[in-house]
């Protein structure tokens, strides 16, 4: 399990630096804000591109994918049945949504999938899933929901391309797809500033820490608990139903749908939260409730599967 501590040491001490940032307030009254918009605009794209521009795009056609996919649109499609009969906003329930099925892949998904699964590439098809499908759905539907939106036509069907997160996973996979070599003065400005995503979207986690209440206490204390409940159990519950009853599927294929299943909730949707202003604590409480529980129920995992 020396995948599992190390990946968690390696978020909780950049996020315990934002905290102590936050608490200085070494940035001033809007470096969290600075932070997500850095991430959002500029970091994460440049990442996005230079990961899906060198990637092997047939992983995603596979059967780990099918099970990834179908497990999402389960537990997902269980937060928005919830937040629709409790007519919560088109927004709130969207960042719930996600914050139930869309795993930490990069961060905790790589070294898990290296030091425990024992191959790196077998979290590909959940990034790719999650870049190409449930990042730009999920970010359309919130952008054309918020108000004072104009709702003409080619407002609706230009909106995924406007996004810079969208830009950059589908200008990624443009180049991946047509085979296409990009020259290293090019690469290496965009790996750089892609670089700083991850660190930005921690550091921006840990800043909005100080000062909140107790994950799970507040106002947004059902949808969270909702939230994280669906992704720390029952999402890893439904990977395996699907992957051993409907695909047959057993052994160390099997315990990799499982254990890529019970990855917590990524950072970066509190990045999304914060840059549309919606359901940031929802967002915030969530990821830091899954990451918590994330370390016991990978184990437990590994003791029953693996």
């Amino acid at each position: 399990m020396g995948g599992v501590i190390t990946g968690f040491g390696v978020i909780a001490t950049i996020i315990v630096t934002g905290y102590v940032i936050g608490r200085r307030g070494s940035l001033g009254d809007h470096g969290r804000d600075v932070l997500t918009k850095l991430s959002f605009d500029v970091a994460s794209p440049a990442l996005l591109f230079t990961t899906l521009s060198r990637a092997d795009l047939s992983v995603i056609v596979s059967t780990p994918l099918l099970v990834t996919a179908l497990s999402t649109f389960v537990v997902a499609g269980a937060f928005v049945a919830v937040g629709a009969v409790r007519r919560w906003s088109v927004g709130r329930t969207t960042i719930g949504a996600l914050c139930a099925s869309y795993v930490n892949a990069g961060n905790l998904g790589i070294p898990i999938a290296m030091y425990v699964l024992g191959d790196a590439s077998l979290i590909a098809p959940v990034l790719l899933f999650q870049q190409l499908v449930m990042a730009p759905v999920a970010l359309t539907v919130i952008d054309l929901s918020r108000p004072g939106r104009r709702s003409s036509v080619l407002l609706r069907l230009t909106t995924p391309v406007r996004n810079p997160i969208v830009i950059g996973s589908l200008s990624g996979v443009l180049v991946s797809a047509a085979g296409w070599r990009i020259p290293g003065p090019v690469l290496e400005p965009l790996s750089l500033l892609g670089g700083m995503a991850v660190p930005a979207v921690l550091l921006a986690f840990g800043i909005s820490l100080p000062g909140s209440e107790l994950p799970g206490r507040g106002a947004e204390r059902g949808p969270v608990l909702l939230s994280v409940a669906l992704k720390s159990f029952a999402q890893p519950v439904v990977a395996w139903a699907i992957a051993a009853g409907v695909f047959k599927l057993g052994g160390p294929a099997l315990f990799a749908a499982v254990v890529t299943s019970a990855l917590p909730a990524a950072q970066n949707l509190f990045t999304y939260a914060s840059r549309y202003e919606t359901a940031t604590v929802l967002a915030r409480e969530s990821i830091l409730l899954s990451t918590l529980l994330a370390a016991p129920v990978l184990m437990t995992v590994a003791a029953l599967l693996g």
